[in-house]
């Protein structure tokens, strides 16, 4: 087996060594952006050897204007006729899509080439992907309503070359905008309130399993917070204990929270989530956007049970929201990706949940 390289330094060596002097040999006048953007664990740099089974290989992204879109059949046959069969021990060839559009690459020594060099307009390309026009300014309720493993795989992934300023569109994605930002943060908060107090109400019953669901429910929001405190866009399901991994604050909390985890009672679980309590309350006040709030766990009420407030922390920020379309919305349910864990949803036309918020 060809030992493993990333995806996406291959797929830039792949650009600059094949797809680069092909184009400049057949289109010495051609504008265009390449890259590699968009779906696959590649983009993100987080694949293994284990993602070489599908949908990964030698793959750019090729970007024309749209009077150049004209030329695209002849530019895809151009590349199917002198691209070699392999490049660096991978195969450039692709099968056809299964039905969930899945390819996998063969290694193949004569016949045409189904390669993986994709072409669309800027504009195409982010209609198809976030089914957004790139020539319209980015509102409020866009930005909710964004997928954020897509705002991720967008702004994590690398242009090679850029003729058209995709670099400049993709700058308009780097991160929610202060007033989003704080909304986002504000009702991760409320999330971790509303349910910071049942952990121990299930113990108390007996509720073992209960209590070590509402733990993991509240260990994966705080995991949430840590990722919007330190302003980095959160990876779907199968990718966001690794992404955890890679936040500064993972160091010190991931023990604590792997703790919790593991706790085979609601005391022991309690006291771990304690401490993540007060990890990410004196993370807060790191941030200075509000006035100093108590990093110290109280109980809850005259009831037993650990918590940290985090409606307090949730008002405080609101209070510092000043745009007047953040501050019209009456719903504490955060982004698509706090109210929502359904794959079907994020891959849906999720501008039609806009409506929720007006």
């Amino acid at each position: 087996m060809t030992n493993f390289i990333k995806g996406k330094k291959l797929s830039e060596l792949f650009f600059n060594e094949l797809v680069k002097p092909l184009l400049e040999k057949h289109y010495p006048n051609l504008k265009y952006s390449a890259g590699l953007l968009g779906s696959g664990s590649d983009v993100i740099d987080f694949d293994t050897a284990r993602s070489m089974d599908h949908d990964w290989g030698p793959r750019v992204l090729l970007f024309l204007s749209k009077n150049d879109l004209k030329k695209k059949t002849q530019i895809s046959e151009m590349f199917s006729r002198e691209l070699p069969y392999t490049f660096r021990g991978f195969s450039t060839h692709f099968g056809a899509s299964d039905d969930k559009g899945i390819k996998v690459s063969e290694k193949i020594s004569k016949g045409k080439i189904h390669h993986r060099i994709e072409i669309f307009t800027i504009e195409s390309f982010f209609k198809e992907y976030l089914n957004f026009n790139v020539k319209q300014d980015i509102s409020v309720y866009d930005w909710l309503v964004f997928p954020e493993q897509k705002l991720l795989s967008i702004t994590a992934g690398k242009v090679f070359y850029d003729d058209l300023g995709m670099n400049k569109i993709i700058k308009k994605f780097q991160y929610f905008p202060k007033d989003v930002w704080y909304y986002l943060l504000a009702s991760q908060w409320i999330r971790i309130s509303q349910e910071e107090h049942f952990m121990g109400r299930c113990g108390e019953l007996n509720d073992e399993i209960g209590s070590k669901i509402i733990a993991t429910r509240l260990v994966k929001d705080i995991m949430k917070i840590c990722f919007l405190m330190e302003k980095q866009y959160t990876p779907y399901i199968k990718w966001f204990g690794t992404g955890f991994d890679n936040l500064k604050s993972s160091k010190e909390l991931k023990p604590i929270l792997s703790a919790a985890i593991k706790s085979n009672d609601w005391k022991t679980r309690e006291k771990y989530i304690a401490k993540a309590y007060e990890y990410i309350a004196k993370l807060h006040n790191s941030l200075k956007i509000t006035k100093p709030l108590k990093a110290k766990v109280d109980c809850f009420f005259d009831r037993p049970f650990l918590v940290i407030n985090g409606g307090l922390f949730a008002s405080e920020i609101k209070k510092q929201i000043k745009d007047s379309t953040v501050k019209s919305i009456k719903l504490d349910i955060g982004s698509i990706n706090q109210f929502s864990d359904s794959t079907d949803v994020f891959e849906t036309n999720t501008q039609k949940f806009k409506s929720i918020y007006k």
